[in-house]
């Protein structure tokens, strides 16, 4: 049923891609040098709109939540929303007219992890054949000149170990953020923070390509978490949280950390995205350690409820109050790799990355102590 409040987005959104360079607010963006917020506002606006017609879908399609033993909510939920992440995230770039190979490659590749996604919430389809299309994906962007660099120069073997860098970089973040999709809202919210620290890091060092596509996303997920927010009525889906992830991944390859200095390169992307990182590897240290897998397709398959995010609801955090946790976090870290880029300067950088390790140091001990009062319980 469409209200007001929807007439009101639409016509927003009509007069936004109908604005030309040559006149009104998208040329006053150019002139000001805010242009990706006229980005941001297509792609929040398109999200937004877009709703209905992924509820539509997801009913339509079967794709719906049903409650399990490893669920949190109690009641059946869509999860086709990544369809309109995907659909404000591809609105927005192809009106920015940025067509160079990079750009081209983020598109195409994204594409293909988002249609993957969605038929994966539709028919669920085995860890092997997602496993090789993100492969494929990541393979795509690379040989359209997205791949991380510092191996350049050495030959055969250097581009070699920079696709294998490039390829397990992308499907790892890709997959590191699919695992972040447990709560209402934790996704969405992590796809925003993250995007944003990317676009005032690309901002302020002048990268516009990077700066649209971090503006694009950070929209696209504003506009969706209005209706991901807990008690959700829509979830992402393994499409819109593995497109996230992907585009997260490209991201931080995409953006030049530190003028090709290699601590800030790493630096930079590994704090922005520490928490899935480190939710990715303590929660595979942990299940190798207790013998829940014993192997690479177990690994792939096995879905439990020991993320931090499960460890601080069994502390006792409310759905929202996780969130609220794990996100201000991410701020913390994000914007100690937004100063090491910005002030580039070796002594800072190797201060601000200790505050981060303190960080991780404390996220440890809180997935500890929650482990422990599980066992006592």
């Amino acid at each position: 049923m469409i209200n007001k409040i929807s007439i009101f987005y639409l016509l927003s959104l009509i007069v936004l891609l109908s604005l030309l360079p040559g006149g009104g607010f998208s040329a006053w963006t150019w002139e000001f040098g805010v242009r990706w917020f006229y980005f941001f506002l297509i792609a929040a606006l398109t999200s937004r709109l877009s709703i209905p017609l992924s509820l539509y879908m997801a009913k339509k399609s079967g794709a719906i939540d049903m409650p399990q033993e490893r669920s949190v909510h109690k009641t059946p939920i869509p999860r086709l929303g990544g369809m309109s992440v995907w659909l404000a995230f591809t609105l927005a770039t192809f009106r920015s007219m940025e067509f160079s190979p990079r750009f081209v490659g983020v598109l195409t590749s994204s594409t293909i992890i988002y249609v993957l996604g969605a038929i994966d919430d539709i028919k669920k389809l085995s860890a092997i054949s997602r496993l090789f299309f993100q492969i494929l994906a990541a393979s795509i962007v690379f040989f359209f000149g997205l791949k991380i660099t510092f191996t350049s120069g050495h030959g055969f073997s250097g581009e070699l170990i920079s696709f294998i860098l490039t390829v397990t970089w992308i499907v790892g973040i890709l997959n590191a953020f699919n695992f972040m999709d447990g709560i209402d809202g934790l996704a969405a919210s992590m796809g925003l923070i993250c995007s944003l620290l990317l676009l005032v890091m690309c901002i302020n060092t002048g990268q516009f390509s990077a700066a649209i596509l971090s503006a694009a996303l950070s929209g696209a997920c504003i506009g969706f978490l209005r209706y991901n927010w807990n008690p959700a009525s829509i979830f992402l889906g393994d499409g819109g949280s593995t497109f996230i992830g992907f585009l997260l991944g490209c991201l931080a390859i995409y953006a030049t950390w530190g003028n090709d200095k290699v601590l800030p390169a790493f630096a930079g992307p590994l704090l922005i995205l520490g928490i899935p990182i480190f939710d990715l590897f303590y929660t595979t240290i942990s299940r190798i350690k207790n013998g829940k897998v014993k192997n690479f397709i177990q690994w792939l398959e096995y879905a439990g409820k020991d993320h931090f995010h499960h460890r601080l609801l069994n502390m006792g955090f409310s759905v929202k109050e996780a969130v609220f946790f794990i996100v201000l976090l991410n701020i913390i870290l994000g914007l100690l790799a937004v100063q090491i880029v910005i002030d580039d300067k070796i002594t800072e950088t190797f201060i601000n990355l200790f505050q981060g390790i303190l960080v991780f140091m404390l996220v440890v001990f809180i997935m500890l102590v929650a482990r422990n009062r599980e066992k006592v319980v």
